[in-house]
């Protein structure tokens, strides 16, 4: 099952490329086009990448639709 998130239309519409936001999330370019494309990642991830969007934690469904 594909997790909903707005990553890419984020990253986008900040004119951010794919490895400026793997850096700022301290991540791997192959996980943010993992998440890109709707696989699953761990709550962990999600923070990271929350954050590296400027986004705070408490606008979490801004950017990840799938959560609880």
């Amino acid at each position: 099952m594909n997790a909903l998130n707005k990553v890419k239309i984020i990253r986008e519409s900040r004119l951010m490329s794919k490895s400026e936001l793997a850096r700022k999330a301290g991540v791997s370019t192959l996980t943010v086009d993992r998440i890109e494309r709707g696989e699953k990642c761990r709550m962990e991830t999600k923070r990271k990448i929350i954050l590296a969007l400027g986004y705070s934690l408490e606008d979490k469904n801004k950017v990840f639709q799938d959560q609880e």
